[in-house]
């Protein structure tokens, strides 16, 4: 049976949100702030609960670590949203589609951690009404959307994070460079004639190695609500602000579930890791320049968790499409999608046009 959170107020009953940046529960109706308990506090990502991969690939978790939601598929973006109470319908908080359809309880895997809001709703709207602003050629409509005080969506969106001791045998080739002096052609004042130039070589040796590496909370987007791109470009998150998850935060929040998969998400952090891994093989190769033949790496002490980070969205629509902007609830970092005013584009080319235009006659009349 799905369990429901609500915190009443102690001075009139009505249902306290979590305020960004502190550690308190407000009251949109009297404004009374009350504590969240201090075995929530910030700090505690030390000793977080890390659950074994192995075990998750294999569906075979703890029942603590599961838990039942009820959620809603939006049918234009793919954003799994979670219900409070009683709720059959909301507006998707990624591209402001009316969601309608119940799709049920759901088995999940329960966040062990998250990183409470920061930005305030107001300061999320400043910085988008700053990003918005520096974007040319955006129709006027677009740069006005966050002065007009429209509402942004406070959403704590899913992620994996994923810690894993590899070893790495590697084979490949060092370059390292030398230089000989060679007669080249050059034409000069329309004449041809012969010159020494050094040129830069590179003499090759076979190499053989191994590297090695711990890698911890390599972060993994869960959902398929916005390109990853986006949601990449709000990066660095600081981790180190993670807390064991408690309902609380959530309060006065929209939490989306995840719709990537577990087994997926693996093989997304594998390859993050491969990168790394792939630099590690560069430098220790060394020389002037590398080639990397093959990488054989072998992973240990694999495991993950589900976390939440905070995230103001909101969505424009323009010409009958919706266009997305997202900030960072933790350092207010913006980033979104952007129409092009092709009137304004237009206006523009015909400026540059006519400039270019009326220099040429001048340049003309001036012969």
């Amino acid at each position: 049976m799905e369990q429901q959170h609500h915190y009443p107020c102690e001075a009139c009953g009505a249902d306290l949100r979590f305020k960004p940046g502190q550690e308190q529960l407000v009251c949109d109706h009297c404004g009374h702030a009350q504590e969240i308990p201090s075995a929530t506090g910030r700090g505690t990502a030390v000793g977080l609960e890390e659950l074994d991969l192995h075990a998750g690939l294999k569906a075979d978790l703890p029942v603590g670590s599961l838990e039942e939601v009820r959620t809603l598929t939006c049918p234009n973006c793919a954003a799994l949203i979670e219900l409070k109470g009683a709720a059959h319908a909301t507006e998707c908080p990624f591209c402001a589609t009316p969601v309608v359809v119940d799709t049920g309880a759901t088995r999940m895997i329960r966040p062990q951690a998250l990183v409470p809001f920061q930005q305030t709703e107001e300061l999320a709207r400043d910085a988008l009404g700053r990003w918005l602003g520096r974007l040319w050629f955006a129709p006027g409509g677009v740069k006005d959307y966050a002065r007009r005080g429209r509402r942004l969506t406070g959403v704590y969106s899913p992620f994996w994070t994923f810690d894993a001791a590899t070893a790495s045998s590697y084979s490949g080739q060092r370059g390292d460079a030398y230089y000989e002096t060679e007669w080249v052609t050059v034409t000069r004042n329309g004449k041809s004639e012969q010159q020494q130039k050094r040129v830069r070589k590179i003499r090759w040796h076979p190499v053989r190695g191994h590297v090695a590496r711990v890698f911890d909370d390599v972060l993994v987007l869960a959902s398929r609500a916005l390109p990853r791109k986006h949601t990449d470009a709000l990066k660095p998150w600081d981790l180190s602000a993670l807390t064991a998850f408690r309902p609380d935060y959530l309060a006065g929040f929209t939490a989306e579930g995840y719709t990537v998969q577990l087994a997926e998400a693996v093989d997304i952090g594998h390859d993050e890791m491969a990168r790394m891994i792939s630099t590690d093989v560069r430098r220790d190769i060394g020389g002037d320049e590398q080639r990397i033949d093959s990488i054989d790496t072998s992973y240990s002490q694999e495991t993950f968790k589900h976390i939440l980070l905070p995230v103001w969205t909101a969505a424009y629509k323009y010409r009958g499409k919706s266009f997305r902007f997202v900030v960072n609830g933790q350092t207010g970092k913006v980033q979104g999608e952007r129409p092009w005013s092709w009137v304004k584009i237009s206006l523009a080319v015909l400026v540059v046009a006519i400039i270019v235009g009326v220099a040429v006659y001048f340049g003309q009349q001036a012969q």
